[in-house]
């Protein structure tokens, strides 16, 4: 079982790079495929998992599953056993969303490649939670054991606060981000 990213955002930004290095930690590297990718990204993501300047439907991959908040079939345990790569877009979502995941699956189609999708729910989850939350699932836990909150605010001094429209696992009362990703934001200068 590969997880895969394809890389959707005309750079790698720094959000992305902390993403990316939470989903290496979250599956581990030799678990994990980043694609679409020019080559000084590429070498960037080296340490994090495998790399390819392809995407997905370039690669010849068989026995594939994208996953989509548009999918009408939710992602369960038993499909460990169906598919082989589990294919994330590797985007920051807008909201509303653009639907960049459309991109992979259209790709897809023009080269022929079989393919399904699954969701994790009909709303937007950051990439690093949506690997989390599949790999857990195909560990064995079901999509309505997770709790979810869809929107998240985290405080950037004692007077600013951001406000996240996506949707986070909650875990003990408490939102499961990257302590990474939390630091950069309050960092950044312009919202």
């Amino acid at each position: 079982m590969r997880f895969v990213i394809e890389h959707l955002e005309p750079e790698l930004y720094e959000w992305s790079m902390i993403e990316y290095g939470r989903i290496s930690r979250i599956v581990g590297k030799n678990n994990l495929i980043f694609t679409n990718l020019n080559e000084r990204d590429a070498n960037k993501l080296k340490k994090y998992g495998n790399v390819n300047e392809k995407g997905i439907a370039e690669l010849n991959f068989n026995n594939i599953c994208v996953l989509s908040q548009y999918s009408k079939t939710a992602l369960i345990a038993k499909d460990k056993n169906k598919f082989r790569y589990f294919v994330f877009g590797g985007i920051l979502g807008d909201n509303p969303a653009k639907k960049r995941t459309n991109a992979i699956l259209k790709n897809l189609k023009k080269s022929n490649i079989k393919f399904e999708t699954r969701n994790l729910g009909n709303k937007q989850i950051p990439t690093d939670v949506a690997v989390y939350v599949a790999k857990k699932i195909l560990e064995g836990r079901k999509l309505s054991d997770f709790k979810f909150v869809d929107e998240l605010e985290i405080e950037i001094n004692d007077n600013e606060s951001i406000n996240l429209p996506f949707r986070y696992v909650v875990d003990k009362n408490k939102a499961i981000i990257s302590e990474k990703l939390v630091e950069y934001l309050r960092k950044r200068k312009e919202f």
